[in-house]
């Protein structure tokens, strides 16, 4: 496979990641050093069906590794998932000459590149995520930053419940997981953690909020993924309506896309960076149709046909140790 590779197409989609950066820069640096042409799909999958492909060299991706969100851009595409689309997508990679693509993103776009490869461009997919959902790896390019900024909206916040005297509710990123919610709750020490994954009800939450009044409690901070049942507005609306009953007025500060911004830590820095030199080592052997992962600190991979399949699972037992240190 190395000799017949002469230029390696990269493309980010979906949702950008703090992260994606530095890993285009190891993916083009990765692949000049394997004596390979480096050519960046602008604006994701949405960019390919357009041919806005561009060559990069070591100048296009220098002083980019301490920047947010993606230089090459990204986007999701409904068009590309069509055959029509699919077929625009190879024209235009064929063009070109790309003999082998590397796709940094979640599910939707680690499904694209399975597509991909089975359409015959041999494909090689990163994980990047700030809601950690992918299975096939411990942690996704972007977890920890978001982390962090997670966990530096909740202390401030903290400061002003602990003043006021009230329950905080914390929507965070987490459409089919609360991976995050979940973490950063632990990690915050909130006294409750909603996520999608483990059924509540609104009189648990409301008892919840109720016996940290008994106790003694200053304030209440409650973290809630987006996608919990029931949403957090309807949480923050019930415990409104309850305020008598639990003892805490009611805020909701909603996270949003703050989650995804910022300068990459050096944890996704440096995961990032060995993602994209491990897709160009792995290509370079004849390997592909695969995710380049992490599990328990070493690199692995998993074909892209079981990383799409289903989503990666949360330690729901960390729920109920969350709830322990809330006392």
């Amino acid at each position: 496979m190395s000799s017949r590779i002469r230029r390696l197409g990269v493309l980010t989609s979906g949702g950008d990641s703090p992260g994606y950066n530095p890993c285009v820069r190891a993916v083009v640096r990765a692949a000049l050093h394997q004596g390979w042409e480096a050519w960046g799909v602008k604006r994701g999958y949405a960019g390919l069906l357009r041919g806005e492909i561009v060559q990069l060299n070591s100048r296009s991706v220098s002083g980019i590794i301490a920047n947010g969100g993606t230089f090459l851009g990204a986007s999701r595409s409904a068009h590309f998932d069509s055959p029509q689309g699919m077929r625009e997508a190879l024209r235009n990679l064929n063009e070109i000459g790309i003999d082998a693509l590397i796709v940094i993103g979640g599910d939707g776009s680690l499904r694209g590149a399975l597509a991909l490869e089975e359409a015959g461009i041999p494909t090689v997919g990163i994980p990047g995520t700030i809601e950690n959902d992918v299975p096939g790896t411990d942690m996704a390019i972007g977890v920890d930053t978001a982390l962090n900024t997670a966990l530096d909206a909740m202390d401030r916040i903290r400061d002003t419940a602990t003043s006021h005297q009230q329950v905080f509710m914390i929507e965070m990123m987490g459409a089919r997981s609360g991976y995050l919610a979940l973490v950063a709750g632990i990690a915050g020490g909130a006294e409750m953690a909603c996520i999608p994954d483990v059924p509540f009800t609104l009189e648990q939450v409301e008892r919840e909020v109720a016996a940290a009044y008994v106790r003694g409690k200053k304030h209440c901070i409650i973290t809630v993924a987006e996608g919990a049942e029931p949403h957090a507005a309807e949480i923050a609306a019930y415990l409104e309506a309850h305020a008598e009953q639990t003892g805490f007025g009611v805020r909701l500060s909603t996270l949003g896309h703050i989650q995804r911004g910022g300068s990459p830590m050096a944890y996704d820095r440096i995961l990032a960076t060995r993602f994209g030199a491990a897709a160009v080592e792995h290509l370079s052997q004849g390997h592909h149709g695969l995710m380049v992962g992490i599990i328990d600190g070493q690199l692995c991979t998993t074909p892209l046909s079981e990383v799409t399949t289903s989503l990666r699972a949360i330690d729901v037992e960390q729920l109920g140790f969350a709830g322990i240190l809330a006392r």
